[in-house]
């Protein structure tokens, strides 16, 4: 583990850290203070292909958040999200993914939610490994493959990449 030399973690890293330890999960959080704010940010950070970030973008699900866990390299096709979920999806803003979730955009890990979350994973992922997404702030992620991440979310894979 390491916190990049910052000396303290926000309570949104400590909850992902929680999470990841409860699922039994190794705790991979690293801290990038350059910031990992968006997937090729990430990418250029960890030193691996953006392709290999593991976005968690949020919509409304009604009163629920739906976490879409995408490669780094795809655009969502909401359609196609919302068939694997069987419900509709709206935008989220800002205020309410961190209301809902308990995360800032940029920073949204697919596991540590204050809401628990409909998932599915983009089936892209699972060619890739190893995969980082984020770990709760914009300038931690975390080291896991796209088998943990179906497992510790219990998402679906589907094929929701936009075309």
């Amino acid at each position: 583990m390491s916190d990049g030399g910052t000396g303290s973690v926000s309570k949104s890293v400590q909850r992902v850290r929680a999470a990841l330890a409860a699922l039994g999960h190794p705790d991979t959080i690293t801290a990038f203070p350059a910031g990992t704010r968006t997937a090729a940010d990430a990418a250029a950070a960890v030193g691996c292909d953006v392709a290999q970030i593991a976005k968690s973008i949020i919509f409304r699900a009604g009163a629920r958040p739906a976490v879409i866990i995408t490669s780094g390299a795809n655009r969502v096709d909401r359609g196609k999200a919302e068939l694997a979920l069987g419900t509709r999806l709206k935008s989220a803003d800002a205020d309410w993914v961190r209301d809902t979730t308990g995360f800032a955009v940029g920073g949204v890990s697919p596991v540590g939610h204050l809401t628990p979350p409909l998932v599915v994973l983009d089936q892209d992922l699972l060619a890739l490994d190893p995969v980082w997404a984020a770990a709760g702030s914009p300038s931690h992620v975390f080291r896991t493959t796209p088998a943990e991440l179906l497992r510790m979310t219990g998402a679906l894979a589907a094929d929701i990449r936009a075309v």
